[in-house]
């Protein structure tokens, strides 16, 4: 189809594209889960409350998720980790609560080590122990306290025991004191600690998981302290324009994200064992996604591609709403799983965050042009079912605005509108479906957008209940939550003149 320029028509349910070729989307696959608004492409908890992801590490062959769960509602309650498998980021299987509250508290979030050199002493018979390492919060009459505790596994986490001597760090002069983040720091062999401490992070360092050192605190004169500081992760992750690494610090906070409520700020530097040294300047706030639901996420222990760089998974809700958004069997999402690494420009260093190739979902139906010229409204495409689909385009030469209205036959719309003169995307879902269960769900979202006068490869990601967009390959990314009342079966371009290229789409399979 190359050197083609195609029109775009709808009729009576299919695409009509140049030369005759028609592309039918009436077919619909059987799902497991039917529920309204049920994502079928990201993952869920089969029933019930679900936030932080917690405990990402891959072993043997299987990409380990616990999440934060409670098991008894579709708000949050009293939290356990519930826990699926995957063999390859994107088909899940659903396991049995990982670990439950005992007397020393609840369990909240924190993360996961393959104990490879056996420095905790928990292998048996030649097994390396799978080791987690999170928060317990436990209810006192005079308030919470917040301790790390420990637990491990000897059948590839399946089943795990609590250390006796739990907890192995507390604080009680501090009352937000959790989310550990730990990994093994080969230059110093130790482990190493992130942990969150009101709203500034604290280091700690350890031989054996078991006993902590205080190193060092980082984050009092800098980013955004609009709320408690939550979920960090340092990790270190390539320069795609350059043959070196940094390391990065992730740190959610809530509320001051960047739209209200919850969000995400990085910080870029270097990391010696003991302390963080940021290069990041004391007054910036770089955030890791420009939309509004991306909070919580951390990084994937024990796993790198082929380019060193990160798998990173976030819990796809804001603290604004996420008790009360309209779902009932089951409460949350998460985002795709997405490969980090950073960019070098003339100011700072960026983080590029690339979604996970979604080609093994991708249905027979799909379409590719060329070439299409916008200049006033085209509809792309109508009807299509399910209303879940990877969409890849490139703008081209980008001068003026261009607006993606995405919608349905009964009047939901989500417009996304890239201004390059006013150098901002903003992300309208006002009349996106669903809105009145919070004031601060239906409003606009305006983000800085510095990608003018060259051109733009777009990738968008929709599925039953969000839109994720990904420009340049991650350089720039916006995670958003809707509840249309049918899906966005319908995609309308609005330009004053604006040339789309190398258009691709592809509707997708359920992972259920």
């Amino acid at each position: 189809m190359k050197n083609l320029t195609f029109a775009f028509a709808f009729l009576f349910g299919v695409f009509v594209i140049g030369c005759n070729q028609v592309v039918n989307f009436a077919e619909r696959a059987p799902k497991k889960y039917q529920e309204e608004f049920r994502p079928q492409i990201h993952f869920t908890p089969d029933s019930n409350w679900m936030n932080d992801p917690n405990g990402m590490v891959f072993f043997e062959g299987e990409y380990h998720l616990f999440y934060q769960f409670y098991p008894d509602s579709n708000v949050w309650g009293p939290m356990h980790w519930g826990h699926a498998i995957s063999k390859d980021l994107i088909y899940w299987e659903h396991q049995p609560v990982a670990i439950a509250p005992d007397f020393n508290g609840w369990i909240f979030s924190g993360s996961a080590v393959v104990d490879w050199n056996n420095t905790t002493r928990f292998a048996e018979n030649g097994v390396k122990p799978l080791v987690a390492i999170f928060t317990q919060h436990l209810n006192l009459d005079s308030g919470f306290v917040q301790r790390q505790s420990i637990a491990y596994s000897l059948d590839k986490g399946r089943t795990w025991k609590m250390y006796i001597n739990n907890p192995v760090l507390e604080d009680s002069g501090l009352k937000d004191f959790r989310d550990p983040k730990v990994f093994w720091h080969a230059e110093t062999s130790q482990w190493i600690m992130t942990l969150a401490c009101g709203n500034q992070v604290r280091f700690y360092s350890s031989p054996n998981l078991k006993n902590w050192n205080f190193e060092r605190e980082f984050g009092k004169e800098f980013g955004n302290h609009g709320g408690v500081w939550e979920c960090p992760d340092l990790i270190q992750l390539p320069v795609n324009n350059a043959n070196s690494k940094k390391w990065v610090l992730l740190v959610s906070t809530n509320p001051g994200g960047l739209h209200g409520g919850s969000g995400t700020q990085y910080f870029v530097g270097e990391f010696d064992g003991k302390k963080f040294v940021s290069e990041t300047k004391e007054d910036t706030i770089q955030w890791l996604d420009y939309g509004a639901d991306n909070y919580a996420g951390v990084t994937y222990s024990n796993v790198f591609d082929d380019k060193s760089r990160l798998v990173f998974i976030g819990w796809m809700s804001n603290w604004q709403y996420a008790q009360v958004t309209p779902t009932k069997r089951w409460r949350s999402a998460l985002t795709l799983p997405r490969y980090l690494s950073l960019i070098k420009t003339a100011t700072n260093y960026q983080i590029q965050a690339e979604p996970i190739d979604l080609k093994l979902l991708w249905k027979s139906q799909f379409f590719e042009a060329e070439s299409l010229s916008i200049q006033g409204e085209k509809i792309l495409f109508t009807q299509i079912p399910e209303g879940v689909y990877d969409l890849h385009l490139t703008l081209k030469n980008l001068n003026n605005p261009v607006s993606f209205e995405f919608g349905n036959n009964i009047g939901n719309k989500v417009q996304i509108l890239m201004d390059p003169a006013n150098k901002v995307v903003t992300f309208d879902r006002s009349q996106s479906g669903i809105i009145d269960f919070n004031p601060a769900f239906g409003a606009k979202h305006t983000s800085p957008f510095q990608l003018a006068n060259q051109d733009i490869n777009i990738q968008f990601v929709v599925d039953k209940s969000s839109i994720e967009l990904f420009i340049n390959n991650g350089q720039w990314v916006a995670t958003e939550q809707l509840f249309p009342e049918g899906g966005l079966s319908q995609l309308k371009v609005i330009s004053e003149d604006t040339e789309l290229n190398k258009i691709h789409f592809h509707s997708l399979k359920s992972i259920w």
